[in-house]
């Protein structure tokens, strides 16, 4: 993979190589930051692209001060495992990265919507893998394939009930966890029984978001499993707010803006703090 850096504050093209797969990716690095963060983008799986949302994500690595890498990973018809293993392949090219400048313990992976939905299984495959990370960090991401979850009413709010069932379907096909290795590649954290030793969580969802009660759902079970939760629920916000307030998104810009807040100040806390394991753990929830 290659090792080349931006200038900082410039946005810069790089092509990722794995075995099966390049993945093109858009590296941003903010002055004086410090940390990676690897972002996926939302979409349903279907739709979106790190060009899309370059905007949204150099706000997010100025307030964060950190390197966003944003991916522009595999979209339907491909499906699972090939976006997954593209977040999980710009991952492994921002730990290098991090450990070249003599600190991995300051790498997160994050998304927005489906994106959020990669991230949070990146997120485990990377427990599995007996790694460590400073965060998840996830705005809103669908995680029940069944979409059964009594803020999918009433029906007029987006993303509807029948159209995430649709999107589900396509992206995960069986919807069978795929093993590679000793590991195994969920579509949602959800699969997995055990969440014990995932990485701290920084969630927010609105309170008009259909998902938002599988969002609160998987607080409560990280909290189960003594994994530390941040959690933001955004007052009047919808789904799908991550880029709004930047150039050509001015619906919900106020909303937009808070949530990149909210996440971005968020992490850069975390990334000055160490790592609490599960005795000193105290987790927060903001409303």
């Amino acid at each position: 993979m290659p090792s080349t850096m931006p200038a900082p504050g410039v946005w810069e093209p790089i092509m990722l190589t794995s075995p099966s797969h390049d993945v093109p990716v858009r590296v941003y690095r903010p002055h004086k930051g410090y940390g990676w963060l690897v972002w996926a983008h939302g979409g349903s799986w279907r739709s979106g692209s790190s060009l899309a949302w370059q905007d949204a994500c150099a706000d997010l690595a100025r307030i964060a001060r950190c390197t966003v890498v944003n991916v522009d990973y595999r979209l339907i018809p491909h499906r699972h495992p090939a976006a997954l293993r593209d977040v999980v392949t710009a991952l492994e090219w921002a730990h290098e990265q991090a450990a070249r400048e003599g600190d991995v313990r300051r790498v997160a992976v994050g998304g927005d919507s489906a994106g959020g939905t990669l991230a949070a299984c990146a997120a485990l495959l990377w427990r599995d893998r007996r790694l460590s990370l400073t965060a998840q960090v996830l705005a809103y991401p669908p995680l029940d394939p069944s979409c059964e979850a009594a803020s999918y009413r009433p029906e007029g709010r987006f993303p509807n009930r029948r159209s995430m069932i649709a999107a589900w379907r396509d992206y995960r096909g069986e919807g069978k966890p795929v093993r590679q290795g000793q590991t195994r590649l969920h579509s949602t954290p959800f699969e997995e029984e055990d969440l014990t030793g995932v990485p701290p969580a920084i969630l927010a969802v609105g309170d008009l978001d259909p998902v938002s009660d599988e969002v609160r759902r998987y607080a409560g079970l990280l909290r189960a499993a003594k994994t530390q939760v941040d959690l933001r629920i955004l007052p009047r916000t919808p789904h799908g707010v991550f880029c709004a307030g930047t150039e050509g998104r001015a619906d919900y810009g106020p909303q937009g803006r808070e949530l990149r807040h909210y996440l971005g100040d968020t992490l850069r806390h975390r990334f000055r703090e160490p790592r609490l394991t599960s005795a000193e753990i105290s987790p927060q929830e903001h409303s």
